[in-house]
């Protein structure tokens, strides 16, 4: 697994406390980081780890061999996990991960067209399928494109981006990368002495976020989570921009609350009395990574890990 990072790997293992014979769910497999680390916790534990990328689960593959039986891998946005896991006859897991940023993987392949920082096709799509981001970009009339880059990346010029697209677009269509951080450089230069994010960081953000239809799989996914868990159960929540953290954390304080609440989705089990369900916060503030791992891994620096638990 070279060229990936997972995360607040150390933090994500203790918080997910491991139990011998332990069944979880990585909804974001990446590169592996988090599921190898769960599975050598404990020799019997298993893993049923989803990503929507299909390169993702073709490198999963080695993994799968070298673990005989305990990783299942499936191809399908997180969104799907419920479903996923009633096939398999699983009613409930012991601990579920998900890790919303984009991979190393995805960041490093130009093609794949995540990053401004190198040249590539205008894509942006996780799962390979649908609308790209080029498709967005050279389709959607002004007002929705302002919507998307103020909605989705907070970007204070949504409006003059948005306008700019258009009126360029008739003459030339978007279709690379470099074309729009170009844009982005040309309509909001930088102080070369001030260090700032780079002028498109927010506008590619939103369009990665539309593509994927990111914030509303999160909401899925945290909903079927919550449900699935068992008593003791934890799930964690790695996020990297504050859209996702502010739903994780509203999401999670509304379930737990200041005190440990009657489980109102006690339907989904059946081992456990409906009185006795609730949720707890382990820890309010989010953690963050350490310096150390910050300074080895400047992409972790936004990270918070979140975590909500079955009591």
């Amino acid at each position: 697994m070279t060229g990936h990072y997972p995360v607040m790997l150390n933090e994500v293992v203790e918080q997910m406390a491991v139990k011998p014979a332990g069944v979880y769910v990585d909804c974001t497999f990446g590169g592996g980081g988090y599921t190898k680390a769960i599975l050598d916790a404990a020799d019997d534990v298993k893993v049923i780890a989803f990503d929507r990328d299909p390169q993702a689960i073709e490198r999963g593959q080695e993994l799968v061999k070298a673990y005989e039986g305990r990783l299942v891998l499936v191809h399908q946005p997180f969104s799907k996990m419920k479903a996923e896991l009633l096939k398999r006859d699983v009613t409930e897991v012991d601990g579920i991960v998900m890790d919303l940023g984009v991979s190393s993987y995805q960041l490093d392949q130009a093609e794949r067209g995540f990053s401004f920082m190198q040249d590539g096709p205008l894509d942006m799509r996780m799962s390979a399928q649908g609308k790209s981001a080029a498709d967005l970009v050279n389709e959607l009339p002004e007002e929705k494109l302002a919507q998307i880059f103020r909605d989705y990346g907070e970007e204070p010029a949504a409006r003059k981006i948005a306008r700019a697209i258009v009126h360029d677009r008739k003459t030339e269509v978007y279709t690379t990368t470099a074309q729009l951080a170009g844009l982005c450089e040309r309509l909001l230069p930088q102080n070369p002495r001030k260090k700032k994010k780079h002028p498109a960081t927010r506008v590619f953000q939103a369009l990665r976020i539309a593509v994927n239809a990111e914030l509303d799989e999160l909401t899925d996914v945290l909903e079927q989570s919550v449900s699935h868990i068992a008593k003791n159960g934890r799930v964690v929540v790695v996020t990297f921009h504050s859209l996702e953290d502010r739903i994780a954390k509203n999401y999670f304080n509304d379930i737990a609350g200041p005190r440990v609440h009657k489980n109102k989705y006690a339907e989904f089990s059946g081992h456990q009395d409906e009185e006795e369900q609730g949720y707890c916060l382990p820890f309010r503030k989010p953690l963050a990574p350490s310096e150390e791992e910050i300074k080895t891994n400047a992409r972790s620096r936004s990270a918070k890990l979140r975590v909500i638990e079955r009591v």
